[in-house]
């Protein structure tokens, strides 16, 4: 039988160290992450990963942030249990908890919550060594453990100066690291029992023999400690996808009812007929917010504005197109361009495209070169060319 390879997360830390640069902020696996969470970022690769069986994410007693984080995530693979004062303990915890569900000789591999930059290539990697052993055994690896490198130069500090240290052969050990369940059970309780302090399961591991495997790991698989580390987390997440675009397209129709105007991109235009609409019937805003929440996998405008709620009867749609950016902000996205065409025989819209552009652009909090309008008619064809309503076409593009 293949040995099944377990996570565990220990997630119950208070971040210390966090807390001293921001006072009475959240733990530092539940601060605020490009529209996520430090730990759903953690959680996320993991879940990536089809090898994982499951996760056990341990936890503070009374932590009431987590069931938002579950929520989100929404996977039978996540496991929880209570945490210890301290790393060790919180790990030793997970074991005990899987205690019941593992074998002897599972795999148990153990990743920082506070480390979100963790890469679907590395987790493969990690596995890759541990299938590869022995025809998919792994039965003649002791564990494997992420590590990178050191490439500067490295320094000590002494007394009366600095000295070079010989940097060959010396890595910086990374998470996850993987070892067999019953080994590492055994090491992580004869730390406890000798009151020894580890600072990874690696240590744990060599303190009865047991030496791992390095795997070459992402130097920018970063711990994050301090509130700096966010920019640089937020930094590294976004140029791993930075090639990863998101497209988006939106349609939106109106008939011509009584009025004076129609209100198109935040103008107000003059015309001998108004529309039949819920809120002030601006098909290019509408069409614009249906496609910026098509890119980002958000539903569509009915589903967040529904025209049965009074609330929006007779709103300006520009409050519509203000929500959506602040989703888009939160999601990590930003927009490359948008595109929208105006279909319609009257009233004639060349005039106030600038107007319109800049208005959107600014409830975009974008350069209004990222706005492009067009408008057409339809020949004379169709209720459009009858005049007898109006439409707008929106394509955007978004980037992370």
């Amino acid at each position: 039988m293949m040995r099944r390879l377990w996570a565990i997360v220990p997630a119950a830390g208070r971040g210390e160290r966090f807390a001293l640069d921001k006072p009475h902020a959240l733990p530092k696996q539940y601060a605020a992450l490009l529209g996520s969470s430090v730990l759903e970022w953690s959680l996320r690769a993991l879940l990536a990963e089809p090898r994982i069986h499951a996760i056990v994410v341990v936890l503070a007693a009374g932590d009431s942030h987590w069931p938002h984080v579950a929520a989100k995530l929404d996977s039978a693979k996540l496991l929880t249990t209570i945490g210890g004062a301290q790393r060790q303990d919180s790990v030793m915890n997970g074991l005990e908890f899987l205690a019941s569900r593992a074998a002897a000789d599972d795999w148990i591999l153990v990743h920082d919550a506070a480390r979100p930059c963790l890469s679907a290539g590395d987790i493969a990697a990690l596995a890759d060594a541990l299938q590869n052993d022995s025809g998919g055994s792994g039965s003649d690896i002791g564990g494997a453990v992420l590590a990178a490198p050191i490439v500067d130069t490295v320094k000590r500090q002494l007394p009366n100066g600095v000295e070079t240290v010989d940097r060959a052969g010396l890595w910086r050990a990374l998470t996850p690291q993987v070892f067999a369940f019953a080994q590492l059970r055994h090491a992580l309780q004869d730390a406890a029992r000798t009151g020894v302090a580890v600072t990874d399961e690696a240590q744990a591991m060599e303190r009865i023999g047991v030496r791992a495997r390095l795997v070459s790991g992402s130097p920018f698989n970063i711990k994050v400690t301090g509130v700096e580390d966010l920019k640089t987390a937020a930094a590294i997440l976004r140029m791993g996808e930075s090639s990863q675009m998101r497209v988006g397209q939106g349609m939106d129709v109106h008939a011509f009812g009584e009025g004076d105007h129609v209100v198109l991109g935040g103008v107000r235009i003059a015309h001998s007929q108004g529309v039949v609409a819920h809120s002030d019937g601006d098909v290019v805003i509408h069409a614009l917010c249906d496609a910026l929440l098509g890119a980002m996998g958000d539903g569509d405008i009915g589903q967040h504005f529904p025209d049965t709620d009074p609330r929006y009867r007779g709103a300006d749609s520009r409050v519509f197109l203000r929500v959506v950016a602040e989703r888009m902000k939160a999601a990590g996205l930003h927009l490359v361009n948008a595109d929208i065409t105006v279909l319609a025989e009257a009233p004639r819209v060349a005039a106030h495209r600038t107007a319109m552009a800049a208005i959107l652009a600014a409830d975009l909090s974008v350069p209004a070169q990222l706005i492009n309008i067009k408008a057409t008619t339809t020949e004379r064809l169709g209720f459009i060319g009858r005049q007898e309503g109006l439409a707008a076409l929106a394509s955007v593009l978004l980037a992370g």
